[in-house]
């Protein structure tokens, strides 16, 4: 079955991944970024975490909802082994490789900057979102598949009904608020590996799926109001900055959150939603950078922190050198070298006829 190319979620998912590289590089120049595993720079740039509290609201949530809707679209073409064949070649086995052959590089830099003994540390790391994702398709699919049945039943009019106005997309909101103040979150902004993490990204992941399903008014709908709900996160992001020192109850974190996602969301379809060979070149190469952009952030770190020069400089030389290096060795080595590109989420075969792009162009 031919089903739309939405070029929108596309161009969402591959800014979202590249925000997700500066927000890590961003972590390594605060003074907490031990704790969370991190290489920490001695000198610290607190106005550069300012902007990134207003990213980590929504950065890891909006993931999930382009995840749901990837498998919308994943399942209008394959029944429910072929499905979930597709998804263990392209999530679980990538994982795998990822657990016990990437994860464990970035450590060995962070023992070797911090002259601690080498040693070997299998883990999911920045990997975790994958594991998730994969459970995710195991406990739902077979409703999405039931619900893909029914598509012209009653359910998906009515719900294609409710999210004609405003505030459709936002009772979604209702469900993330009752996850906040049932599970009750220490730290909101902490996702990975967390219960908390876990029923957020479920939620995430189920409504990106119900949204696509619901049809194009949703869409028509976010296009429409994209003014409004990126209004709303503004002020509850301005008041969670002044009067909650950016650490605001987790009620008020997810409504800001939903908002920015759907004002996001209604940009990224009035204004994105059209092919362009960058694109293509892409959203094929965000899957194998997402996977190991935390090796070539951890060796950018170890080559650039130790020298002198000021903080502001290594950030944007690291950002430079990550991304530089992420292009580097998808471009040179996992593209093209048949047997990785399944460890990495592509597809088996290379086709030459692939699109290019120049790093001057990334």
């Amino acid at each position: 079955m031919k089903t739309e190319r939405r070029h929108d979620i596309d161009w969402l998912r591959v800014i979202a991944i590249g925000l997700l590289l500066i927000y890590h590089i961003a972590i390594i120049f605060q003074p907490w970024a031990m704790f969370v595993g991190f290489i920490r720079s001695e000198e610290s740039i607190d106005n550069l975490w300012k902007p990134m509290t207003m990213l980590n609201v929504w950065r890891i949530p909006f993931l999930f909802y382009i995840s749901g809707m990837g498998l919308y679209f994943s399942m209008k073409k394959r029944n429910y082994w072929q499905l979930l064949f597709e998804r263990t070649k392209r999530i679980l086995l990538p994982l795998m490789f990822g657990i016990v052959a990437i994860a464990p590089l970035h450590i060995f830099i962070f023992q070797k900057y911090y002259n601690l003994p080498l040693s070997y540390y299998p883990h999911a790391g920045h990997l975790w979102f994958l594991g998730n994702i994969f459970v995710y398709v195991l406990l739902l699919s077979p409703l999405f598949l039931y619900l893909m049945k029914k598509e012209e039943g009653k359910f998906r009019k009515g719900l294609s009904s409710f999210m004609s106005n405003p505030m459709g997309p936002l009772s979604i909101t209702v469900f993330f608020v009752m996850e906040a103040i049932i599970v009750k979150p220490q730290i909101f902004t902490l996702y990975a590996e967390t219960l908390h993490g876990f029923f957020l990204g479920l939620l995430a992941f189920f409504f990106g799926f119900l949204v696509v399903y619901s049809g194009k008014v949703f869409w028509q709908t976010v296009s429409k109001w994209k003014w409004l709900y990126i209004g709303l996160a503004v002020v509850l992001f301005i008041i969670r900055l002044l009067v909650f020192k950016t650490n605001s109850p987790g009620y008020l974190m997810v409504i800001e959150s939903n908002c920015w996602i759907f004002g996001v969301f209604g940009f990224g379809y009035q204004y994105l939603n059209k092919p362009s060979a960058a694109l293509s070149y892409l959203s094929q190469a965000a899957y194998p950078v997402y996977i190991i952009h935390m090796f070539a952030l951890y060796g950018g770190t170890l080559i650039i922190l130790p020298l002198e020069i000021q903080p502001i400089m290594k950030f944007m030389l690291i950002t430079a050198f990550t991304f530089t290096a992420c292009y580097i060795m998808y471009e040179i080595i996992i593209k093209r070298i048949g047997f990785l590109r399944p460890l990495f989420g592509l597809k088996w075969k290379f086709n030459k006829a692939e699109p290019k792009i120049s790093i001057l162009k990334l």
